[in-house]
């Protein structure tokens, strides 16, 4: 404490440390972390630093050096906590190596009085842009494992997909701190510990975190000083004072004044004026005042009935089903669309029965070739983007400022899974063949079964296709828009109907497909969105189009 304590009297010396230590916090988390250096090292470190200070600057950090070496038993922990009051950074993973806090969240632990050796914190990874909490699916390391930069720690369930959480640096997994299946873990709460060496593992069996803000307090309380002890002073004893007779109210304060139709209206229902407050002039009761009383009344007669309600509810057989991560999400993400985005909706009907020759026709071409079959889904997704290539104010985002119009066409694809709905983007669709973006459909469909999608595989969309017609034969629907894009096509099933001829006896056969568009009022006019759609619908009606 005799070092601490000289510290805490120089520190006037140390003000122009913060600038000081900007421009190498790498070596300074060294200087003040690694134990097993030798203090030449230090020194040279500390010299490195002080190369690119000012000369007062350097002046004041070698002394501090020559007074306070490390060898000579000043506490890391101390040191630790000086460099964080002076606002110093200090960080294991995300200083010497360089790399993004979204990655991983760890942070440097030193030698404590309860014996643990120096160690790394493991937090709960940001692993999207808008993940507030994650959840441990499944670890891939146990406890004592060495580890490797670049091995997965443990699979983590985020808001938008189950990502690989990845190794930062080389040592041994010590503790576990939330386990497989560990729920809600907000973004930076301490998920595991490593350690350098492997004897040192042993060390944090029985090891718990302590409970956050609970040294804080205990702290402060130690340091302030005992209040000074208070003198007893005799106080003197007052004089009894002459009772005198409290004044009684005069008649007219009990006295309660209503106007006729509140006391015949209280009379009537046998409602004592003694218990209504009046809001009236001066306090009056008026009609309204024994109204509210009423229902006030009735409401608390009628309040034992909801009893049979519940007791009806509790014999309905059922089961609770916990919200999973993706589930949380969608239902804010939905919520805050149709709440905030004004949303309204066009529909047309397309002939599809071009689209459907040309299909048999590539089809046919790609099984000689070997290829994977080309979806009508598949036709939809590349007219949708060529419409928004004529049409490109529907490839658009509101925002306060302006409105943002994006030169990529990127197109989101709803796909129904067991654990959720996701959407996988597909890249600059409109320049991309019908091949292409067959089979990268079909793989990120997989990967979205599979709950193994990335979260390149879903950001950045622009416009979102999503078809309930083909695989569940909806006929027509009306999508929610997928913020912060301002538009959604929603797909239906194409069926055959009788169209009219020329004649009066004349009639044909032809496939129809009908589809909603949902537009943003606030970046997608009436009249823009019906000159979407017709470029939509000549595509699908005109499907060589799509081949130039």
């Amino acid at each position: 404490m005799a070092y601490a304590s000289h510290i805490v009297n120089h520190s006037r010396k140390l003000r122009c440390v913060p600038k000081l230590m900007r421009h190498d916090h790498t070596v300074l988390a060294r200087w003040f972390s690694n134990g097993a250096q030798s203090s030449v090292c230090k020194r040279e470190d500390v010299a490195k630093i002080c190369r690119l200070g000012a000369p007062a600057e350097r002046e004041i950090v070698s002394k501090f050096v020559a007074r306070n070496p490390v060898s000579s038993g000043l506490s890391k922990n101390y040191l630790s906590r000086t460099t964080m009051r002076l606002g110093i950074p200090m960080g294991g993973v995300a200083y010497s190596r360089e790399l993004l806090c979204s990655q991983a969240l760890s942070r440097r632990g030193f030698a404590s009085d309860a014996g643990l050796p120096p160690h790394q914190e493991i937090g709960m990874p940001s692993l999207s842009p808008t993940m507030t909490e994650g959840n441990i699916a499944r670890w891939l390391k146990n406890e004592g494992d060495k580890v490797v930069p670049g091995e997965v720690l443990c699979e983590v369930e985020t808001d938008k997909a189950t990502v690989e959480m990845e190794c930062m640096e080389e040592g041994y997994l010590a503790k576990i701190i939330k386990g497989d299946g560990a729920k809600e873990i907000k973004v930076g709460e301490l998920i595991a510990i490593t350690v350098e060496e492997e004897e040192d593992v042993a060390k944090f069996k029985d090891y718990s975190p302590p409970a956050s803000g609970s040294g804080a307090p205990a702290a402060k309380d130690s340091a302030a000083p005992p209040p000074p002890p208070k003198e007893h002073v005799e106080q003197p004893v007052p004089s009894p004072e002459p009772k005198t007779p409290k004044p009684t109210s005069s008649p007219s304060e009990d006295r309660i004044f209503a106007s006729p139709l509140a006391r015949k209206l209280a009379e009537d229902h046998k409602v004592p004026l003694s218990s209504i407050k009046g809001t009236g002039p001066d306090g009056h009761i008026v009609k309204a005042d024994i109204e509210d009383y009423l229902a006030s009344r009735g409401k608390e007669v009628s309040a034992p009935t909801p009893k049979a309600k519940d007791a009806k509810l509790a014999s309905l057989d059922y089961v609770d089903i916990p919200h999973s991560q993706i589930r949380k999400v969608t239902a804010s993400r939905l919520l805050f669309s149709k709440q905030t985005i004004p949303h309204y909706y066009l529909t047309v009907d397309t002939c599809v029965d071009k689209l459907m020759a040309l299909r048999s026709q590539l089809n046919s071409l790609q099984e000689a070739s070997g290829g994977k079959r080309i979806s009508v889904n598949d036709l939809v997704i590349k007219a949708a983007a060529l419409a928004l290539r004529k049409v490109p104010q529907c490839n658009s985002s509101w925002t306060d400022d302006y409105i943002r119009q994006y030169n990529n066409v990127n197109i989101n694809v709803a796909v129904q899974t067991d654990n959720g709905l996701y959407v996988p983007v597909i890249r600059d669709a409109d320049k991309k063949g019908l091949s292409s973006i067959s089979e990268e459909v079909k793989k990120l469909a997989q990967k979205a079964k599979e709950n193994s999608l990335k979260p390149e595989d879903y950001e950045g969309g622009t416009f979102t296709v999503s078809n309930l017609g083909g695989p569940f034969g909806i006929k027509q629907f009306c999508a929610i828009i997928n913020p912060p894009q301002s538009g959604i096509l929603a797909v239906g099933s194409a069926e055959k109907r009788v169209i009219p001829g020329s004649g009066p006896d004349q009639f044909n056969f032809a496939s129809y497909m009908s589809v909603t568009l949902s537009c943003d009022h606030r970046v997608i006019d009436g009249a823009i969105g019906a000159e979407w759609l017709k470029a939509f619908k000549g595509y699908i009606e005109n499907p060589e189009t799509m081949l130039l």
